[in-house]
C-alpha cells in the first residue's frame, strides 16, 4: 500500500502538503506548532484535521506492519502462495488481514485439531473435494485406527476438519460480515425478572425492541450495550439463518454425491458453531467502536466551545456552591480569581435562614464591591436562585448597586476539589469550600479552570464513561491542547495545568517552569525558558510562540508570533516606517492599509515572510496581548428568573447551549432545568447531526413547545411557528 498517496486522497491533499505533514509529524513537531506556524507547508491544515492525519497514518503504518508480520509466519510455515500474497497486499483493514490469517494461527484444542491430531486431515481434504465416484464409507475404512475406531468416528472427524476450515475462509466471513451489516436486525429484550427492578424504565424502550444494523444510532448502541453490562438486557444480532447458510456454502458445496453431504452438514455446523457468533461479536464491537467513535466526536464538539467560552475578566466575583442541610458555600475571589473571603450560609431549606443570610452577604457584598453571583446547578441550585434574584433586587433598592448573577455548570467542581491539585492550592479549605472557588473562577477564565478536571467530569458528553479510556483521553487531550495553545497563556501567572498543555511541554517541564518563576521572579523574555530545566532547544521551538509575557522587553513576547519570525517581523515594522513602540503603543492601525498598497507579494518578498505567516503576524502586531476568546458571546447575566410553571407554549426566550447528543441540544433558559431541542426543531433543513447547526455556549433563541410539568421536562423549538 501507497500510505503517501492514500493520506492525500482520504485528505484531500497535495502531495506535496501530505508528505510535508507525514515529515513535519516524524521529526516530532506537535500538532498545535504544526498548525500554527508551518501553514505553507501544510497548506493551513487546522489542528483537527492533523489530529486526524496523524491517527491514520498511524493506523495504515500499524496494518502495513501486521500484512509483513503475517507473510513472515504464513512464509516461515511453508504456506506462502501468490493467492494469499494478493489478499495480503490487497487488504485496507485490519480485520481483512486477521481473516487471511486465521487459518495459519497456532489454536488453542479444538475438535478439528484433535481430528488433524487423529490424521483424519487427507480424508477431510479428499471429502472436500466432493467427488461422485468416492466411495466414502470405504474411504473412511484407510483411517481407522486405535483412536478412530469406526466409520462414524471417521466421518464425524472430517466433518470437524472441514467446519474449521471453512469457518477460517476469508472470502465466507467477509461475505457474511457485509450480509450481517446490511440485513442483520439488533434485538433487545428484558432479562428474566429484570423488568421489576428497572423501576425509572431506564431500558423500557428497549423492552421489545429490534432495529436494522444498517440504520441503528450510534447512541442507542451505547445504550443497549450498557442495558446489557448492567444485567438488564439481551441483547443479540438476528439474521435469517438459511440464507446466510446459502452464502456459507456457496464457496465449498458442489454436487458430488454422498461426500456433498458431508460437506453440507459441516458447512451448517461450521456456520452455527464456529462463523455466526464469532461474526456476531464482530459486528457488534465494529457497531460499539462506530459508536464510540460518534461520541467521542459529540464530546470533542462539545468540549472545545465550553473550554473556549469568554472569561468574564475583571470582576469581583461571589462563588456559590448551593446545598440544603449543609449550607451554601460561599467564596468572593478579586477579578484575578484570588480569595478574598469565605463563609456559610442557610437560606435553603431545612434551615430557611433567609435574613440572617441576607445580612451575612450583604456585607461581603458591600466590603468587597461584588459585581456578580456565580451559582452552581447543582443541588439546591433552584432555591438558591430565588434566594439570589430576591437578595439583588434588594440590594438595588437600597443602594443602587448592579449585582447580576449567573447559573455556573458545575460539573467536575467536586471532583476538583477532591483531587490533589484541589487540595495542593487549597490545603486549609474544606472540599464544599473548594467547590465555591472553582464556581467562581470557572466564570471568570473556563479554560483555567476547567483545565483542571478530567474532562470526563465536565458533563458535556453522552456514555463517556463507556469508551475506551485510553481512546477517550487521548482524544480529549488533544481538545485540552488545541484549546490551550490556540488561546496562549501568560507565562507569568500560569498555572502548572496550563502549561502541561502546551505544545513541546509536559508536567515535569511545567514543575520546573513555575518553580524557576518563584525563584527567580517574573519572566522578562521568552529566551528565558532555555534556562529551565528539561526544556531543551526543540521543546522551546514547539512551545515558545503559545507562551505570552505581558510588559516584556519584547513587545513580540506578547504575542503569537514565533521567535523565529522576530526578525522578519522587524523588517515588516521598518519597512512602513513603525518601531516596536509603535506596537506596544497600538500606532500602527493602518498596517493592513499599507501592505495592501505596497502589494503581499511585494511585501513578503522584502520581509521574507511566507504568505500564511505574514497575514498572522500582521493579525497579532495589530493586537499585542488580545484574546481569541473575546470575540466570542458573552455569557448571559441574569437578574431575574422564571421558574418551569411560568413557562408556556410559544414563549420566547434567550437561552445558552448547554450539551449538544446526538438527538439534540440541551439549552439553559434560566429555570434550573434545561430544555430539549430535538433535532427534528432545530432547523427547517435536513441536518445529519445537531452539532452542524448549535455548539456548547452557542445563545440562541427558542421556543416554548410543550412543558410537562410531571415529569420535570420541557421541550424547546427553534423553528418559528409563526
Amino acid at each position: 500500500m501507497d500510505i503517501l498517496q492514500t493520506i492525500t486522497n482520504e485528505f484531500n491533499l497535495t502531495k506535496t502538503h501530505a508528505q510535508n505533514i507525514i515529515t513535519l509529524l516524524d521529526e516530532g513537531n506537535t500538532v498545535p506548532f504544526i498548525a500554527r506556524y508551518r501553514k505553507e507547508m501544510t497548506g493551513s491544515c487546522d489542528d483537527q484535521v492533523l489530529r486526524e492525519l496523524n491517527d491514520r497514518l498511524t493506523y495504515l503504518r500499524n496494518l502495513e506492519k501486521r500484512k509483513e508480520e503475517v507473510s513472515n509466519s504464513i512464509t516461515e510455515q511453508g504456506k506462502m502462495t501468490e493467492e494469499i500474497r494478493r489478499g495480503l497486499m490487497g487488504a485496507v483493514t485490519l480485520t481483512e488481514v486477521e481473516d487471511i490469517y486465521r487459518p495459519f494461527k497456532q489454536k488453542r484444542k479444538t475438535r478439528a485439531s484433535v481430528a488433524i491430531a487423529k490424521g483424519l486431515q487427507p480424508f477431510a481434504e479428499l471429502i472436500l473435494k466432493q467427488d461422485a465416484t468416492l466411495n466414502l464409507k470405504k474411504e473412511a475404512e484407510n483411517y481407522l485406527s486405535e483412536e478412530v475406531q469406526s466409520v462414524k468416528d471417521a466421518i464425524d472427524g472430517a466433518q470437524d476438519i472441514i467446519a474449521e476450515i471453512v469457518s477460517d475462509d476469508a472470502l465466507t466471513r467477509k461475505k457474511l460480515r457485509n450480509y450481517y451489516f446490511r440485513h442483520g436486525e439488533i434485538v433487545s429484550s428484558y432479562v428474566k425478572g429484570k423488568e421489576a427492578e428497572d423501576e425509572a424504565k431506564t431500558y423500557g424502550m428497549y423492552a421489545d425492541y429490534r432495529e436494522p444494523v444498517s440504520a441503528i444510532k450510534g447512541h442507542r448502541v451505547l445504550a443497549l450495550n450498557r442495558g446489557e453490562k448492567e444485567g438488564f438486557l439481551k441483547v443479540s444480532v438476528e439474521v435469517d439463518d438459511e440464507f446466510a447458510k446459502k452464502i456459507t456454502a456457496s464457496n465449498f458445496l458442489k454436487e458430488g454425491g454422498e461426500s456433498s453431504q458431508v460437506v453440507k452438514l459441516a458447512v451448517w455446523d461450521g456456520y452455527e458453531r464456529l462463523i455466526a457468533p464469532s461474526v456476531e461479536r464482530e459486528v457488534r464491537a465494529q457497531l460499539f467502536e462506530d459508536a464510540s467513535e460518534q461520541a467521542i466526536k459529540t464530546f470533542e464538539l462539545n468540549l472545545k466551545p465550553l473550554l473556549m467560552q469568554p472569561p468574564v475578566k475583571d470582576k469581583i466575583t461571589m462563588g456559590w456552591d448551593p446545598a440544603f442541610r449543609t449550607g451554601c458555600k460561599i467564596c468572593v475571589v478579586d477579578g484575578t480569581g484570588k480569595v478574598l473571603d469565605k463563609t456559610v450560609v442557610f437560606p435553603t431549606p431545612p434551615q430557611n435562614k433567609t435574613e440572617e443570610s441576607k445580612r451575612t452577604l450583604k456585607a461581603l457584598i458591600k466590603k468587597y464591591g461584588v459585581e456578580v453571583i456565580s451559582c452552581g446547578n447543582g443541588t439546591a441550585s433552584k432555591e438558591s436562585e430565588i434566594f439570589i434574584v430576591e437578595l439583588i433586587k434588594e440590594i438595588k433598592a437600597e443602594t443602587g448597586r448592579e449585582v447580576n448573577y449567573v447559573i455556573v455548570n458545575e460539573s467536575g467542581a467536586s471532583v476538583y476539589s477532591a483531587s490533589p491539585l484541589g487540595k495542593e492550592e487549597f490545603p486549609d479549605y474544606d472540599v464544599t469550600a473548594r467547590s465555591a472557588v472553582s464556581i467562581a473562577r470557572r466564570l471568570q477564565d473556563p479554560l483555567a479552570e476547567l483545565i483542571k478536571i478530567d474532562p470526563k467530569s465536565i458533563g458535556v458528553g453522552q456514555y463517556q464513561h463507556d469508551m475506551n479510556e485510553k481512546r477517550l483521553d487521548d482524544a480529549l487531550t488533544g481538545v485540552l491542547e488545541d484549546c490551550v495553545n490556540s488561546v496562549g497563556v501568560d507565562l507569568n501567572t500560569a498555572s502548572v495545568s496550563l502549561l502541561k498543555y502546551i505544545a513541546g511541554l509536559n508536567s515535569a517541564v511545567a514543575k520546573n517552569i513555575v518553580a524557576f518563576r518563584e525563584e527567580n521572579g517574573k519572566f522578562k523574555s521568552r529566551k528565558q525558558l532555555l534556562k529551565i530545566p528539561k526544556l531543551g532547544a526543540k521543546a522551546y521551538q514547539q512551545c515558545a510562540g503559545f507562551l505570552r509575557i505581558e510588559g516584556g522587553e519584547n513587545v513580540f513576547d506578547n504575542t503569537a508570533v514565533h521567535p523565529e519570525s522576530y526578525e522578519k517581523a522587524e523588517k515588516l515594522l521598518s519597512l512602513f516606517s513603525y518601531t516596536k513602540e509603535d506596537v506596544r503603543a497600538r500606532r500602527i492601525s493602518d498596517l493592513q492599509q499599507k501592505i495592501k498598497a505596497y502589494g503581499e507579494e511585494n511585501t513578503a518578498k522584502e520581509t521574507g515572510l511566507d504568505k500564511a505567516t505574514l497575514t498572522d503576524v500582521v493579525t497579532e502586531l495589530m493586537k499585542p496581548g488580545r484574546d481569541i476568546r473575546e470575540s466570542l458571546p458573552a455569557p448571559i447575566l441574569r437578574k431575574d428568573l422564571l421558574g418551569i410553571a411560568d413557562l408556556k407554549s410559544g414563549m420566547v426566550l434567550t437561552g445558552t447551549v448547554r450539551n449538544v447528543v446526538d438527538f439534540g441540544a440541551f439549552v439553559d433558559i434560566g429555570v434550573h432545568q434545561d430544555g430539549l431541542v430535538h433535532i427534528s426543531e432545530i432547523t427547517d433543513k435536513y441536518i445529519r447531526h445537531p452539532s452542524e447547526v448549535l455548539k456548547v455556549g452557542q445563545i440562541v433563541q427558542v421556543f416554548v413547545k410543550e412543558v410537562d410539568l410531571k415529569k420535570n421536562r420541557i421541550a424547546l423549538t427553534m423553528k418559528n411557528k409563526n
